[in-house]
């Protein structure tokens, strides 16, 4: 226990660091993102009262995490999203300024690009890129929330499983709705950097760019309100045909180039 919350010590003080990222904004795997980090957050919600299961973790729920944590980091190495200090999936919190939509709008300010219509290109692919993974992700909450069903119906049912199983039960379904509510709140978050962005770019550097924005926005929207009424099986995965097909590791959280998208 000691040493596991000095581990957490650490990675909340780290700057930039906390997050070891490799080529084009991915998750670099390794020891720091595939262990210390997930026993981390299992300390850290320990701590804060929060589920913790001890039961073998499924394929589904690895997918799910996997797919989730996603969105609960930006693709940029220097992260507009969350504060680094105060490593976001770990502590399951955001930063200490949750209902501030600007740091993405800031960020976009400072980067010095050539045009100022480079920066509503890179709004429309940044929405792009999560549409793009937006159905596979409510396709593997959706396998995760079966399995929870699962689980219940094989606990009712059987006569030998012991109070102690039966627990455990309990706190991996409370352990999933707890990812689950951290992808939610995070594609909010993301919605309304978004929503910001382009309204004050509006404002400070109009430009006709900002119409594929708005409809990519509009489309992001629709499934933002899905995921706050926890809509994850009901009316399918598909986003005219996005997001299909198995993702490597962690999942690639660099944007797909405009081009792209639009092939």
């Amino acid at each position: 226990m000691v040493r596991a919350l000095g581990l957490a010590l650490l990675l909340c003080a780290s700057p930039a660091g906390a997050h070891e990222l490799g080529d084009f904004g991915r998750v670099k795997p390794g020891v720091l993102n595939d262990k210390i980090i997930p026993e981390t957050d299992r300390l850290m919600r320990r701590l804060g009262n929060q589920p913790v299961s001890d039961f073998n973790i499924t394929d589904q729920e690895r997918e799910m995490h996997d797919r989730v944590y996603r969105f609960l980091i930006a693709r940029h190495a220097r992260d507009w999203a969350f504060d680094y200090e105060q490593v976001i999936f770990v502590a399951g919190v955001f930063s200490a300024r949750p209902d501030k939509f600007d740091l993405y709008y800031r960020w976009l300010t400072h980067e010095p690009y050539a045009s100022s219509r480079v920066r509503f290109n890179t709004i429309a692919d940044d929405v792009g890129a999560d549409l793009l993974t937006l159905p596979t992700t409510f396709k593997a909450i959706c396998a995760v929330i079966e399995i929870d069903r699962q689980r219940a119906v094989a606990a009712a049912e059987l006569d030998d499983i012991e109070p102690a199983m039966l627990k455990q039960v309990r706190l991996r379904k409370a352990e999933n709705d707890l990812y689950v509510g951290r992808f939610v709140a995070a594609l909010g978050y993301r919605y309304g950097s978004y929503s910001y962005a382009l309204d004050h770019f509006l404002v400070e550097t109009p430009h006709g760019e900002a119409v594929e924005v708005d409809e990519r926005l509009s489309r992001l929207a629709i499934w933002v309100d899905r995921a706050e009424a926890l809509d994850f099986c009901g009316d399918g995965w598909d986003d005219n045909g996005a997001g299909a097909g198995a993702i490597p590791g962690r999942v690639l959280m660099d944007a797909p180039s405009e081009g792209e998208y639009r092939k």
